[in-house]
Order: structure tokens, then C-alpha cells, then sequence
């Protein structure tokens, strides 16, 4: 028996069997990799207590951080103390990006360390996984389905000094897994 995580499967519906890096941010965050020899990596994927750099929640959080900065504590409080407050939390992402990609100030800066940090992961799974060169990436997730955050995002990985040669994902993850339960079937 085979278990792969839902990061994997993205992986392997964007990059097929190519080794890479995917990067995904939705509610939450995670970088994956994969090299020729099929060994895996990871960075980020910890959680909202611990980590989601750049997701969703992450993005929500800081600009509710950043409300409360400027004197406006209610949104954070009511976000904070609801009955999902990460759920809350990352529904507020879309604003905050729509704000970044024409407002200067917070929302642009909270956007561009979210990228940053999802860039940095990009980086240190490619060097653990040694995929020297030029290397696949791809993208998944509601957030980076926004396509301000993830030119800015595919800007920030090549500033992070990662060469990388971008691919729209070829399938969704759930038919990628099909696809490997069915070959792992006929195995």
C-alpha cells in the first residue's frame, strides 16, 4: 500500500512524473519536491499555529495584525473569536490581495513577504532534493489561482536565486492519485 499526502498528488497532477517543486497556498501553505529518483521534500505545511507562510490564513492574519496597528482591533477580534476563526482568518486573503495589486502600504507589503516566504521554501526544497539547473515548478491552491499573487510569486523565486521553468498544472490532484491507485493496482 502507497499513502501520499493531498501536497503530493498536486504535485504529481502538475508536474506529472517530472521531478520538481510545487508550490501550493490555499487556506494553508506547503512547498513539495520530487527529484529523478523519486525521493521526496518539503517546506512549510505546518499548520496555522506554526507556520502557512504566505496562505490564505497567513495573508488574513497579517492584515488583521495590521488593522489592529492602526488602531482597529473589532475585525480581529470577531475574525479571532468566531466559530472557524481559520477558516474566518483566510477568507479575508482575496481581499487583502485585491488591495495589494493596487495599493501601496500594508496590503502590498503583507502580499510581497507571503511570496517571499513561499520563494524561500521553493529554494530550500530544490537544494535538499539537489535539482541543480533549471528546475520544473508548479503551482496550486485558491490562492495562488490569483494571478497578481503568483506573478509576483514567480518573481520572487527567481529573486531567491531558484532558475525555474513554470508549468500550468496538467490535472487536478485527485486524478493524479487515481492515476497512481490504478497503476499501483495493475502492479
Amino acid at each position: 500500500m502507497l499513502v501520499i499526502s493531498d501536497a503530493q498528488a498536486a504535485l504529481l497532477g502538475a508536474l506529472g512524473r517530472k521531478p520538481g517543486v510545487l508550490l501550493l497556498s490555499g487556506t494553508g501553505s506547503i512547498v513539495v519536491g520530487r527529484n529523478a529518483r523519486g525521493r521526496w521534500a518539503r517546506a512549510g505545511g505546518l499548520g496555522p499555529a506554526l507556520g502557512d507562510e504566505g496562505s490564505g490564513f497567513w495573508l488574513g492574519r497579517e492584515w488583521l495584525r495590521a488593522t489592529v496597528r492602526n488602531g482597529n482591533l473589532l475585525p480581529a477580534l470577531r475574525a479571532s473569536h468566531g466559530r472557524d476563526p481559520v477558516k474566518t482568518i483566510a477568507a479575508l486573503a482575496p481581499d487583502v490581495l485585491a488591495r495589494a495589486s493596487w495599493e501601496i502600504g500594508a496590503p502590498a507589503e503583507i502580499a510581497a513577504e507571503g511570496q517571499r516566504q513561499l520563494a524561500a521554501g521553493a529554494l530550500e526544497v530544490a537544494r535538499a532534493l539537489q535539482l541543480g539547473g533549471t528546475v520544473n515548478a508548479s503551482w496550486a491552491g485558491s490562492v495562488l489561482a490569483d494571478r497578481w499573487y503568483r506573478a509576483g510569486l514567480i518573481r520572487a523565486v527567481a529573486r531567491a536565486g531558484l532558475r525555474a521553468r513554470w508549468h500550468r498544472p496538467a490535472e487536478a490532484p485527485v486524478v493524479a492519485a487515481a492515476r497512481l491507485a490504478a497503476a499501483l493496482a495493475r502492479a
